[in-house]
């Protein structure tokens, strides 16, 4: 115990500058609960806007308001007693009497702190119990008359059960306030060392945050016995929470450990591939620049390049995105941006290869040459698209071949058959993992021209495939 009063004697004598009031709770050692018989009928009133004080207990507390500022002057000069009691509201700023608890404590001044902020810290330390009566004035402070609220007897002694409640109270106090990293390691010891039942709840019910509500509930408690069983309601609910506290920072701690690990380690392997001739992602980046500056494509489309390249640079190799982008670089490298078949528009050509290629089906080829005819003297038709239909094996698919044939173009057949979703056509949205392009764009990319004949085959399984999904999905 010497430390002890070596601590409150630094308290006592310590000045300003060296004011810690969030550890202060716990380094002054445990006082003893006095009873003044001689109690004035009328003391002066300070009110609390969020903590109760207990007997026994010293807190300490920031005075900021005007008349509470006097009333510690006229307290301190006299050496007099004063009455704590919390307020109901706390967003009252100068309460009256009515807006009080009816039960406070007694409590003397131990030490007066100015702060810089013109605010005061006062240190506190309670004695008893008091029921606040009639109000005498109220300025420049309240003052009231009191009656002495005797404490309630300890029923541990003669009860197994009470004492088992006091015994599981101090155990589960000590429990949390090991999973409490601001409490010091000395506090559980100053708990296992309190042998007064009375004090101990006063002790555990100052040091602990939970409701003012609450806390003046036990003050105002005349069973002791209920006063621990409502600190023990709180303790629990406050354990419950500080487990899960705790579960939720572990498994975010293991989360960024990993990720830490992972990135030491990445940074490690680059290191290393740098020493050994390069990193390879680096050269593949670079290699990728260098094809970029071949392209003959607009300054839009330069514009993505650049952007989607810079944040592959910056991707680590391991994230579910680094293949889809890496796979949409590629596929933007190898389309053939810029490079087009000239066209042979000669006409007279054009039905040369139709009726080499084809015997009859005259009206098909007739309208094919009126096409290619508009074609030539408009210079630029939008949407160029013949539709050709009839049985299978008619000559459809090698008309398309002598079009492509006779106009100097490549020939692109794609099969629609099967077609299930229309992303394979179309190609998949980036956002999803594994994302590829559509067949239209592989084949443009097969083709190696911007302008190839294509050939949808078989486009009416596509209507019949959707038509029977909207189907099914209606009879489902």
């Amino acid at each position: 115990m010497s430390d002890s009063i070596l601590t409150i004697k630094k308290w006592l004598t310590a000045s300003e500058d060296d004011v810690d009031r969030d550890v202060m709770a716990w380094t002054i050692p445990p006082l003893s609960i006095k009873h003044d018989d001689n109690l004035p009928e009328e003391l002066p009133i300070m009110a609390l806007r969020n903590n109760v004080l207990f007997p026994g207990a010293v807190l300490p507390i920031t005075v900021g308001r005007d008349r509470s500022k006097a009333l510690v002057t006229d307290v301190s000069k006299s050496k007099s007693e004063l009455v704590i009691v919390a307020q109901r509201n706390p967003e009252d700023e100068e309460p009256n009497i009515n807006q009080l608890y009816d039960i406070g404590t007694v409590a003397r001044i131990v030490k007066v702190m100015s702060m810089p902020d013109g605010s005061q810290t006062v240190i506190l330390h309670g004695s008893s119990r008091v029921r606040i009566g009639e109000q005498v004035t109220d300025t420049p402070y309240i003052r009231a008359k009191v009656q002495l609220v005797p404490d309630p007897a300890d029923d541990s002694i003669d009860s197994q059960s009470a004492s088992a409640l006091f015994s599981t109270l101090r155990e589960s106090t000590v429990k949390m306030f090991k999973l409490t990293e601001s409490t010091p390691p000395e506090v559980s010891l100053m708990i296992r060392n309190i042998e007064d039942n009375h004090f101990l709840v006063n002790f555990i019910a100052t040091n602990i945050d939970f409701k003012v509500e609450e806390k003046q509930a036990v003050l105002a408690d005349d069973s002791l016995s209920s006063k621990a069983q409502r600190l023990l309601v709180v303790i629990e609910r406050e354990l419950e929470f500080l487990k899960i506290k705790k579960d939720i920072q572990s498994k975010a701690r293991q989360g960024i450990d990993k990720q830490q690990r992972e990135y030491m380690l990445h940074e490690q392997l680059r290191t290393i591939q740098n020493e050994l001739g390069g990193n390879p992602q680096d050269e593949q980046v670079e290699d990728y620049r260098q094809l970029a500056k071949k392209k003959k494509w607009s300054k839009e489309v330069a514009e993505v390049f650049d952007r989607e390249l810079e944040r592959f640079s910056r991707m680590n190799v391991g994230a579910p995105e680094h293949a889809t982008l890496e796979n949409y670089l590629e596929v933007m490298l190898d389309l053939p941006w810029g490079h087009v078949s000239k066209d042979n528009m000669d006409l007279t050509r054009a039905q040369k290869k139709l009726d080499a290629d084809h015997y009859g089906l005259d009206k098909v080829k007739e309208r094919i040459l009126e096409h290619l005819a508009v074609l030539k003297l408009k210079g630029d038709l939008k949407s160029p698209i013949l539709c050709l239909y009839g049985p299978p094996g008619v000559g459809k698919t090698s008309l398309g071949k002598s079009v492509a044939s006779a106009l100097g173009r490549k020939f692109v057949r794609m099969s629609l058959g099967g077609l299930h979703d229309e992303a394979e056509i179309r190609g998949h949205r980036r956002t999803y993992i594994g994302a590829m392009p559509g067949r239209i764009i592989e084949n443009i990319k097969t083709a190696g021209t911007s302008n190839p004949v294509f050939i949808l085959d078989r486009d009416t399984m596509v209507y019949i495939i959707a038509k029977y999904t909207r189907e099914s999905g209606v009879r489902r």
